[in-house]
């Protein structure tokens, strides 16, 4: 019998029967994610079914992410890539998870052919999400996983003059490269010594609150006289949220102070997000903090030395692209705003203190 029952559990499910085969291990992981997930479901926390099962949560949502990854490849009909991972290795189906569904096939099966590890496949996925971002196909490469990699080697290759990393790199996209003329490429580099500097990513252009100033209050604006009690009754409560005094209301909106800087007033169509820093690259500096993006939708001119806001499977994202994509520009990055440095909150709340 187990030791908790969430209350509203499905009675479609077996709850004492899932996690007995939890805790036993039976059958295979792709049936323990489903049942992490039905119990999830149930009202389970991850908690929970780890103090019930011996599964720790972060294990949970490994193979509850890979399970679905796995049942992509059922639907794409990736018989060989199913056998292989039907008993094994959610870890590497799990770094697949950021590729759609018909590239999370071809993964797979490039992963299951030579027996990849999750390092190897994690670095599969970031070659395939760079590759589909390319305006056009490069010359000699296929869109085929094998040759996504060879392509981020040979790219990577061509900037090395170190002979040693060179061949490394060569060695490495010729191991993955899947069609002929990839592997071409790539031996060329063997003769060719020439050394093609990519362009280095401008800074983003980050800006810190520093003074007391710079951080205006937002309050609703009730209208212009004459007023009744109905308009003053109309105005909402405003409620600021750290770290940057953003307001919601009741209506559709948000509001957020933002300093009146030349770069803002310049804007002629300017509108802001919030995002962590590494949201808006793996290699900016951590520790991560919220920051403040503002994006001017009337700048949809590409330019090398900024930064664009564009869609990408859905979701929007912050980019700098090297030459001009072929994808729809929304927006150019004119400020990431980090949050003021508070070194003691209460201490600037009391009237009594003044500077010695």
């Amino acid at each position: 019998m187990t030791s908790f029952t969430p209350p509203g559990s499905s009675p479609d499910i077996d709850v004492d029967q899932l996690l007995l085969m939890l805790r036993r291990k039976e059958k295979t992981w792709v049936d323990w994610g489903m049942a992490c997930q039905q119990l999830q479901k149930a009202g389970y926390s991850p908690q929970q079914i780890f103090e019930e099962s011996g599964i720790e949560p972060i294990q949970q949502n490994q193979i509850i992410v890979a399970g679905q990854v796995y049942q992509n490849l059922k639907d794409k009909g990736a018989e060989a890539a199913c056998q292989y991972f039907g008993e094994r290795r959610s870890d590497i189906l799990y770094e697949f998870r950021v590729l759609n569904q018909v590239e999370r096939a071809a993964a797979a099966t490039l992963a299951a052919e030579k027996q990849l590890d999750a390092d190897d496949a994690r670095a599969i996925a970031k070659a395939m999400k760079e590759f589909s971002r390319l305006s056009e196909t490069p010359v000699g490469f296929t869109d085929t996983p094998g040759d996504a990699m060879a392509y981020r080697c040979w790219y990577f290759a061509r900037q090395k003059d170190d002979l040693q990393e060179r061949s490394r790199l060569i060695g490495q996209g010729l191991k993955y490269a899947h069609s002929d003329s990839a592997r071409e490429q790539l031996q060329q580099l063997l003769s060719d010594f020439s050394v093609v500097k990519a362009k280095e990513a401008p800074r983003l252009p980050f800006f810190r609150l520093e003074s007391e100033e710079e951080l205006p209050r937002l309050m609703p604006v009730m209208g212009h006289l004459p007023l009744t009690l109905a308009d003053l009754k109309a105005v909402p409560v405003v409620e600021e949220e750290e770290p940057f005094g953003m307001v919601q209301f009741s209506g559709t909106c948000a509001w957020v102070p933002v300093p009146g800087w030349q770069v803002i007033l310049r804007a002629e169509d300017p509108v802001a997000l919030l995002a962590q820093v590494q949201d808006l690259g793996p290699d900016l500096p951590r520790p991560t903090e919220e920051v403040l993006v503002i994006i001017d939708r009337d700048q949809r001119q590409w330019h090398e030395d900024c930064y664009f806001l564009v869609e990408a499977d859905g979701q929007l994202q912050v980019q700098w692209f090297a030459e001009a994509p072929e994808q729809k520009l929304y927006g150019q990055v004119v400020l990431v705003m980090r949050p003021k440095r508070i070194l003691d909150e209460n201490f600037t709340k009391d009237p009594w203190h003044t500077d010695e």
